[in-house]
């Protein structure tokens, strides 16, 4: 198993292309490894983080005529951009999508999906087969159940693959808040999508703005 250590290791805007996989109603009927409405929240926070570092971003779905289009809270983040439909449940295994991949001649290939032990699972451990750098970015991924997930963490772990969460992946392709160039960008994201932190964000925002009264 190649061990990831090393300021290299991190991921780079620069070097990152992100694939969402299945993000579909279907799924998502059956998902229980995770709150529902945590993974559409996350997606779509990965998805606008993505954006806002220039990430390229490989929009994905599966048989979308039965297993319905992906959520919008996806695609309005890229509108008019083509969502690559397959038969293939392994993604890898589509060249269309492998070919607009490998098209963006980035190295570190970025990946959630649903279901994390289908979807997920095998094109990430053909990737890694391959000699790609492969993240999973597990909170925006989940299995039909958490036994489902946590088995296909390990099954990906022991084939190579890189595990965090989106913030994660959000705070590595920051890196340094002396980076002003997508800080503003990321904020917004922030704001609406890291719940607690992003409301506390807005108050201090509030406090900040809100004259001294005369004579306090």
């Amino acid at each position: 198993m190649k061990i990831r250590n090393g300021l290299d290791s991190l991921l780079r805007p620069e070097d990152s292309v992100l694939v969402l996989i299945d993000h579909q109603p279907y799924q998502l009927a059956n998902l229980n490894s995770h709150d529902p409405q945590a993974v559409v929240n996350n997606t779509t926070a990965l998805a606008k983080t993505a954006k806002a570092f220039g990430v390229p971003t490989i929009l994905t779905s599966v048989i979308a005529g039965r297993g319905g289009f992906l959520f919008p809270q996806i695609t309005d983040v890229f509108p008019g951009q083509e969502v690559i439909d397959r038969t293939f449940i392994n993604t890898w295994e589509d060249r269309k999508v492998v070919d607009a991949v490998k098209a963006t001649g980035r190295k570190q290939l970025i990946i959630a999906g649903l279901w994390t032990e289908i979807c997920v699972a095998m094109p990430v451990i053909q990737a890694l087969g391959e000699g790609w750098d492969v993240t999973v970015v597990t909170d925006a991924s989940g299995g039909t159940s958490v036994e489902a997930h946590e088995v296909a963490i390990q099954r990906m772990l022991f084939a190579g693959a890189n595990m965090m969460t989106w913030l994660a992946v959000a705070s590595e392709w920051q890196r340094d808040w002396a980076r002003t160039e997508h800080a503003a960008e990321l904020t917004e994201v922030l704001k609406y999508h890291v719940g607690g932190s992003g409301i506390a964000y807005l108050w201090e925002q509030q406090l900040l703005n809100t004259p001294v009264p005369a004579g306090a």
